[in-house]
């Protein structure tokens, strides 16, 4: 899993690309506290190499809470800037620090 921040210069945001290799998924999304945790939210991309791949645009100067969900599970990426438990969830969650 890759998480790759492209910083505006124009606009204070940052463009984050969300890559995960899941050859055999049928479905990844991302979901997280920048879309209200909606699995139909932000669906990922299935590329040919079987990674999904997707970018959303985020506020900078703020932290966001986040997890895939691949094919219904709910999985930590390894590069997150950190993690935070989640009483809810039962679960840590990654953080993101834009």
């Amino acid at each position: 899993m890759a998480i790759k921040k492209q910083y505006l210069k124009t606009k204070p945001l940052c463009k984050v690309t969300f890559s995960v290799p899941a050859k055999k998924a049928e479905k990844v999304a991302v979901v997280g506290s920048f879309n209200k945790w909606n699995t139909k939210a932000t669906s990922l991309k299935k590329l040919k190499n079987g990674t999904f791949k997707g970018t959303v645009d985020l506020e900078k100067d703020h932290s966001y809470e986040f997890r895939y969900v691949v094919d219904g599970e709910y999985v930590n990426d390894e590069q997150a800037d950190a993690y935070a438990w989640s009483d809810y969830a039962g679960a840590e969650n990654g953080v993101l620090n834009l």
